[in-house]
């Protein structure tokens, strides 16, 4: 992936508040929700309730798909991300710290959510993405950068 696309894709994450995400139910179906998310450069984080379908759906199954698309007024203005990842609960405390630290720069009003939280009943979720489709209407209807897989995994890989 050329530094060009990497930086699309990760200011149009910086700029979205809500996502579209797709977890599989037990029974095959597909389950799309709207959820607002915090992102750490390519690193998606999502909170929910941890007796939520989509958490039982993420806990048995992490295949996960999810759209982002930034508020546009015209068609030929449309930019967003579609990518298949991985999702893992986020268990290490630290961590969880750090993903309330972007969720209350994010969305102030969540503190209240955290606060609520007394009994572990909230659970972060850490997408990580396995391709991507960058969608940008401004070089023509429909066109779109996919990020394949191998592309991620070489950028990712350590220098």
């Amino acid at each position: 992936m050329d530094r060009s696309t990497h930086r699309d894709i990760v200011r149009i994450l910086d700029s979205g508040r809500d996502l579209t995400l797709a977890t599989l139910r037990a029974d095959g179906w597909p389950q799309a929700t709207t959820v607002s998310y915090v992102n750490d450069g390519l690193s998606i984080y999502i909170g929910c309730s941890a007796r939520s379908q989509k958490a039982a759906n993420m806990a048995r199954d992490g295949r996960v798909s999810l759209t982002v698309t930034l508020p546009y007024d015209d068609w030929d203005q449309i930019q967003g991300v579609s990518l298949g990842g991985q999702a893992a609960r986020v268990t290490d405390p630290d961590h969880m710290l750090a993903i309330g630290g972007l969720f209350l720069e994010k969305f102030p009003q969540v503190s209240q959510a955290f606060k609520a939280d007394d009994e572990g009943e909230l659970a972060l979720f850490c997408v990580t993405p396995r391709v991507i489709s960058l969608l940008d209407y401004r070089k023509g209807f429909g066109h779109t950068t996919l990020v394949t897989a191998e592309a991620l995994e070489a950028m990712l890989a350590p220098a």
